[in-house]
């Protein structure tokens, strides 16, 4: 910290600098956010940190200098997947007994916290260096009548294209069972089950479809093979969060026994490849789900111009199409929409909870 930086001491001892002062607010937002998602554990941690927080560890000393945007950074995740990530690694057994399914007891999870920032300071700094990586499985939900509704639009099998797919488990939704009120659909014995909310008409779950190429791209990719990857994706999940923790369980079995495996680097430059080697005689659908707003301005242009040059050579035959779930300004859901080519045309058709909880489906 240049030695000119404003400085204060708050009434708990603790150091207060502009910067400190924007992270505790980024903690206590996230903290907002994880009471309106469902996850009061992770709101009571994110409020500990908040006002807890000092300089007299590494961690914390870290954390409270933090050189970028802490919200857009979503430091306070960061930190919570790390400690998350030493309770599911079995390396502190003080922070497991103060996690669920015990019962919540806020200075006790402090405490080990506290433990937990000395203890296992450098696992903590390394978690801080990596931005979360979220795969959140109950979004098939809501993306499973978009695929239908393609498939029945062209009567064709469907080649996969995801767009920030971190481990790729959203391209195994025909894999997957799902409850539209008392409709269904998939194998009832399958190892994730889905059932969203349904808030509006029950869509038309009547098609045949078949995938015959799934394919996925990430600046970051999961290595579903490889157990530290594992590790760190299910330490993102909230960790009193454990029907969403037991969905990705389920969806990482499938993903290791099909071998599947992501590709590396810009979305953009990969869906030039890999529109320009698309598959003949198939419906070709490039999709995405709460990754857009992550993604540079150049970038997401390149993205619609890669489209709309594929689009304008898409034939009945060998049709394209772009379905995405993704966050409005000023709404506070998503929106599932999908344009076709042939015609070009551009539909919504669904809004939907971020994290798949419910649909509110429209056509």
């Amino acid at each position: 910290m240049p030695e000119d930086a404003p400085r204060q001491i708050g009434t708990d001892g603790a150091a207060r600098t502009p910067q400190s002062d924007a992270v505790r607010r980024a903690f206590t937002k996230q903290a907002e956010l994880c009471d309106g998602l469902g996850s009061p554990f992770t709101a009571v941690l994110c409020r500990l940190c908040a006002g807890r927080l000092d300089e007299r560890t590494a961690v914390g000393a870290r954390v409270l200098a933090w050189p970028g945007e802490p919200i857009a950074d979503a430091l306070a995740l960061r930190l919570a997947g790390g400690l998350h990530a030493l309770v599911l690694g079995a390396r502190a057994p003080a922070l497991a007994a103060a996690y669920p399914p015990h019962p919540l007891d806020p200075e006790q999870l402090w405490q080990a916290i506290a433990a937990a920032l000395t203890e296992h300071a450098d696992r903590l700094l390394g978690a801080l260096e990596r931005h979360p990586q979220t795969n959140e499985v109950a979004r098939s939900g809501i993306l499973l009548p978009g695929f239908l509704t393609i498939a029945r639009a062209t009567e064709r099998s469907l080649a996969l294209l995801e767009l920030g797919a971190s481990a790729g488990l959203n391209l195994l939704w025909d894999r997957f069972h799902y409850r539209y009120g008392e409709r269904e659909w998939g194998d009832g014995a399958a190892p994730v089950s889905l059932a969203p909310e349904l808030r509006g008409r029950t869509p038309d779950l009547d098609a045949v479809v078949g995938v015959v190429a799934r394919h996925g791209v990430d600046l970051a990719p999961v290595d579903v093979a490889n157990a530290d990857d594992r590790l760190r994706l299910r330490s993102y999940i909230w960790a009193d969060q454990r029907e969403r923790l037991a969905r990705l369980d389920g969806a990482l079995a499938i993903a290791q026994e099909l071998a599947l495996r992501i590709d590396g680097g810009d979305a953009a430059e990969w869906l030039e490849r890999a529109l320009a080697a698309r598959r003949e005689r198939v419906a070709t659908v490039v999709f995405h789900s709460i990754v857009w707003h992550y993604a540079p301005r150049a970038t997401q242009q390149r993205i619609k111009d890669a489209l709309q040059r594929a689009g304008a050579s898409a034939t009945a035959d060998s049709p394209l199409a772009h379905l995405q779930f993704e966050g409005v300004a000023g709404r506070g859901a998503a929106l599932l929409t999908l344009r076709q080519w042939p015609p070009g045309s551009t539909r919504v058709l669904a809004d939907g909870d971020f994290h798949g909880r419910w649909l509110d489906w429209h056509r």
